[in-house]
């Protein structure tokens, strides 16, 4: 159950560092209201460490991972990316401090049939990554836009958070 009292459609994880610039997007987006106030939602805080991710969806029906990425492509674009159907580019999600991240995890949990039913991940292209609470304005912007595709994505298609096992 969630603070709603109600069975959780939906996952939604952030990852990042809230204290690092836009590396923080993550953690942006799950604490919005606009997704948080939606009934049957159940949200996660992660630094990015693989093993903890692995262990918050082994039994969802569906996620929504939020990170940052940097590729030196234009800050603010954005990814979306069905993880349980395609491979990540390595060269998006390389931010992450740890050695196991979200691409290890993603990667164990196929080869252990662990994966969730859905796993739709989200990169945002971050401009900085230095020391400092708070998003660049293009990074907030393209969350913001994110935050508007979730919440027609989760209304419209009446996700259901079973088990698969």
């Amino acid at each position: 159950m969630n603070q709603h009292g109600v069975q959780p459609k939906a996952l939604l994880i952030g990852v990042g560092n809230e204290y690092r610039g836009d590396d923080g997007v993550g953690i942006f987006i799950v604490r919005h209201p606009g997704l948080t106030l939606l009934p049957g939602i159940h949200v996660e805080e992660e630094m990015g460490e693989g093993s903890r991710l692995m262990e918050l969806w082994k039994d969802a029906g569906t996620v929504f991972l939020f990170d940052a990425v940097r590729s030196g492509n234009r800050p603010g674009s954005i990814y979306r990316f069905d993880a349980v159907k395609e491979k990540l580019p390595r060269e998006l999600f390389s931010v992450s401090t740890h050695s196991f991240g979200v691409l290890e995890a993603i990667a164990l949990s196929r080869a252990l049939n662990q994966l969730p039913g859905t796993l739709i991940i989200f990169g945002i292209e971050g401009r900085n990554f230095d020391p400092g609470k708070g998003l660049s304005k293009v990074c907030e912007q393209a969350a913001l836009e994110v935050i508007r595709s979730v919440r027609r994505e989760i209304r419209s298609s009446g996700f259901l958070f079973v088990n698969r096992h």
